[in-house]
């Protein structure tokens, strides 16, 4: 089972376990999410999603790792990390991608991106 760790920035953003939001969520810093989001999160920094964290709704950002539940779209503009006990239903652009075993992905297409490239940086309206 992976280890945890806290984010070493001096600046960022946590939702405690226990905490609920509903509406979009745009963060130019760090973001440790151990609670629930129904909404969509925009964060130039770096998401942890804790084990604990459930986010139902798109997820942009420059690094992502999930510990926990995401239901919605990924785009990862660098290196997306599904731990052990996380599970994933949705559709994930991405540059890097690491999974652990027991990881979940459901209901998933899987498309990398290219470095440096803003064009892949969108998913289409279905």
């Amino acid at each position: 089972m992976a280890k945890e760790t806290l984010i070493s920035a001096t600046q960022h953003n946590v939702l405690a376990t226990g905490t609920n939001i509903k509406g979009n969520i745009d963060s130019e810093e760090d973001f440790r999410i151990d609670g629930a989001i129904d909404g969509n999160i925009s964060c130039r920094g770096k998401i942890i999603i804790g084990q604990n964290g459930a986010i139902t709704g798109n997820i942009t950002s420059t690094n992502i790792e999930i510990f926990g539940q995401v239901k919605g779209n990924i785009i990862c503009k660098d290196t997306l990390i599904l731990r052990s006990t996380s599970k994933l239903a949705g559709d994930i652009k991405m540059q890097i991608i690491e999974i652990e075993p027991g990881a979940q992905i459901v209901e998933s297409t899987l498309s990398m991106i290219n470095k440096g490239s803003d064009a892949e940086l969108a998913f289409s309206e279905e």
